[in-house]
């Protein structure tokens, strides 16, 4: 097939982009800068510096390409600093993830594009409820004010790419671990920056960004259009998974703080994140797509990515 992918130098889309044409098929892709699309060609790649919220050319590169899939990837997360004001971190990409999603579906449409896949987040979940939530389970409805533009845009691209879209498919992806995506993360924790917030009862769902380009790739050549959660085997709380990426990364365990302090330091999303998240269940996506994580576990996972 022909595949159009957006943000591809992303850390997914690193993955993704030699997936694709390991598979057999054509690939053009996207990124914002020439340095960048110069790397893209040399994977065999054709490439376009591509401005996502230009809409006369995003809806141009469509057309040129002729792509049978489209892959939205579009993000600026690379440029993100402090989580205590998410709204302001993420702006682009809250762009990216509303315009952007916008152009992007009026390309496929002009272009008889008939399938789309989205990337999405499993952080879009309601923060009630039992810990392990599935496809069918309630979003989140009272987002952390400081995140509720940032929440919006999940859930924009969630619902307008299944609407537009006659075969839209939005991956909910875990927390992305591994090369270029947990990095700050894994340097937090090594300098204890990175504390237990009050009990650490918050459930995560990670996803190794190799598996995730897997299960994209999954998305891109089968399946019924829809939601599929994209995460590991294995939703654990932070208590449990914070001191063992520690341990794997060589560092003192995680300073352990209450909710109050926390709130204090790092703001009110990442209390609730460390406190009241939820993760989510694969089966759907194993069953329907036919997908099997490499890691099963961010336990083998973790030690794979630090090198530990």
């Amino acid at each position: 097939m022909r595949v159009f992918v957006t943000g591809a130098t992303g850390a997914l889309g690193r993955h993704l982009v030699p997936g694709l044409l390991a598979a057999g098929h054509e690939v053009t892709a996207t990124t914002r800068t020439p340095v960048k699309a110069a790397a893209l060609r040399g994977t065999g790649a054709e490439a376009v510096v591509l401005d996502g919220l230009d809409r006369d050319a995003v809806v141009a590169a469509v057309r040129a390409a002729a792509p049978d899939v489209i892959v939205h990837q579009m993000t600026a997360l690379a440029d993100m600093g402090s989580l205590r004001k998410v709204d302001r971190e993420f702006a682009a990409t809250n762009e990216l993830r509303t315009r952007g999603t916008d152009n992007l579906l009026e390309a496929a449409e002009a272009a008889g594009v008939r399938r789309v896949v989205a990337q999405g987040h499993n952080f879009l979940y309601a923060h009630s409820g039992g810990p392990v939530k599935s496809e069918d389970d309630e979003v989140e409805t009272r987002p952390v004010p400081s995140a509720a533009r940032t929440v919006a845009a999940i859930k924009y691209v969630d619902e307008t790419v299944r609407l537009r879209s006659p075969e839209g498919i939005v991956l909910r992806y875990g927390t992305f671990y591994g090369p270029g995506a947990s990095d700050s993360m894994v340097e937090m924790v090594r300098k204890r920056q990175m504390p237990v917030v009050g009990g650490g009862e918050g459930v995560w769902s990670f996803i190794d960004t190799a598996d995730a380009a897997s299960a994209t790739l999954a998305a891109i050549e089968g399946g019924a259009p829809g939601a599929y959660n994209i995460a590991d085997d294995d939703p654990a709380p932070v208590a449990e998974w914070l001191p063992y990426l520690a341990e794997v990364a060589g560092a003192k365990p995680p300073m352990r703080v209450p909710a109050w302090l926390g709130r204090l330091l790092a703001g009110e999303f990442i209390v609730s994140k460390m406190t009241s998240a939820r993760g989510v269940s694969n089966e759907k996506a194993k069953k329907e797509l036919g997908w099997e994580p490499r890691y099963p576990s961010w336990r083998e996972g973790f030690r794979a990515a630090v090198g530990a």
